[in-house]
């Protein structure tokens, strides 16, 4: 048994290359230091003294630069390339952040929280599209797991340290530390990686049955895909509660300390360190991408139907973490994979700037709905529109994984019409 699992946990890491390595730490020094967005809106509201719906309006700002950050994000991807996009973006986000702990009154929050997003943000596509340089067509699921990992490790150091700062020095640590290590991480991209050019061709299989033989196009013009964000934004303003309303809700419901809150999120991303990269080599290859992340919609939803129980066991927040986590796990990486499948060698910063733009308007809306709907009609409300929200988006991947399939198929016969008629 122990000799299957280690053999398990080898062929899930192995043939990744150095370079996602480095990627993945340069990742893991980044989110190791995030320790103000899942403070922030207790920050905000007991620090501050700012309302609920003042927090989410804050947030809210973030998420809007999260959406312009995005769109500049990708394209300057595909103009200039993903390296220096990704180099001065988290120099940049480092000032952002530090500058933020100075901030005393509501629009000074609002202003340099959206210009700190606009700028970190902009780091994302830049960040996924870079996957296909730095990767090999057939392990760019496992890529982006590997990724992920390092993102999840540094978030289960990041919080759980943010709530003892802010216990024993004060919030102000929160954001020099936020700010320090995206600096770090932007040092030890410029040392350790170098610009290359993408991977090319896909070949494998797998990737042949997602990626449409079609001629490079706008992204904004696949319809397919404009539908597979649509609810890739669904979901993520169900699974950004984990930050908005879950820890005031922890705070005032369960009475949770700083402290706890943050190893609550820490035991989110320590399971996702010990069981995704297993989960997605077992999986990658051999199911339908959009299949899985429907299973992992339905999982998240289930979680968010625990806090409807109206019970006040301390087991209940862990059950929820257990569902989030799975649902996570099968969501998120596959979804990342899908999204660059879907894209040409001239226009992958297009593609992964729209792909992170749905979960920069979730950005938008979640700490609006999220508190507007707490705040205005009780917790126990939002938790159930949530679980329907997330059954919903759920049976529209499974849907859309049909129709993708279809589509396919019926271009796979047109091909092979044309290789007859020749």
């Amino acid at each position: 048994m122990l000799n299957r699992t280690i053999l398990m946990y080898r062929n899930a890491f192995s043939g990744l290359n150095r370079d996602v390595w480095l990627l993945s730490l340069v990742l893991f020094i980044n989110r190791a230091g995030t320790m103000v967005i899942p403070f922030l809106t207790i920050y905000l509201t007991v620090k501050k003294g700012f309302t609920l719906e003042e927090a989410g309006f804050i947030l809210s700002l973030f998420g809007a630069g999260s959406v312009l950050g995005s769109f500049v994000g990708g394209w300057l991807t595909d103009r200039i390339g993903h390296y220096p996009v990704q180099f001065w973006t988290l120099i940049l986000s480092g000032f952002g952040f530090i500058s933020l702990g100075y901030a005393e009154h509501f629009w000074e929050f609002g202003i340099i929280i959206f210009v700190t997003s606009t700028i970190g943000d902009a780091f994302r596509p830049a960040n996924q599209a870079s996957v296909a340089s730095y990767s090999h067509p057939d392990r760019r699921t496992r890529s982006f797991a590997l990724m992920r990992l390092a993102v999840n490790l540094g978030m289960a150091t990041g919080p759980a340290l943010g709530g003892l700062l802010s216990q024993t020095l004060g919030y102000e640590w929160l954001f020099v530390m936020d700010g320090v290590t995206c600096m770090l991480a932007a040092l030890c991209l410029r040392l350790f990686l170098r610009p290359k050019p993408v991977v090319e061709p896909v070949t494998d299989l797998a990737a042949t049955k997602q990626k449409p033989s079609l001629p490079p196009r706008s992204a904004y013009r696949d319809r397919l895909f404009i539908a597979f964000v649509a609810l890739n934004l669904v979901f993520a303003i169900g699974f950004m509660q984990l930050f908005n309303a879950l820890p005031v809700f922890l705070k005032t419901v369960y009475e949770f300390s700083e402290f706890q809150v943050g190893l609550l999120i820490t035991f989110n991303g320590l399971l996702i360190v010990i069981m995704e990269m297993p989960l997605v080599a077992g999986l990658e290859n051999r199911y339908s991408s959009l299949g899985i992340i429907a299973i992992g919609n339905i999982l998240i939803a289930l979680g968010y139907t625990c806090f409807t129980l109206g019970l006040s066991w301390i087991v209940i927040p862990i059950i929820f973490m257990l569902f989030l986590t799975m649902g996570e796990m099968l969501s998120l990486p596959f979804a990342s994979a899908f999204a660059l499948s879907r894209s040409g060698e001239t226009n992958r910063g297009q593609y992964m700037g729209l792909y992170s733009m749905g979960f920069a308007v979730a950005l938008i809306i979640a700490p609006i709905f999220g508190m507007y709907i707490a705040g205005h009609f009780g917790f126990e409300v939002l938790w159930g529109i949530l679980a329907i929200m997330g059954t919903g988006a759920g049976i529209g991947f499974w849907v859309l994984g049909n129709m993708v399939e279809a589509r396919e198929g019926r271009e796979e016969e047109e091909r092979e019409g044309e290789v007859v008629s020749m």
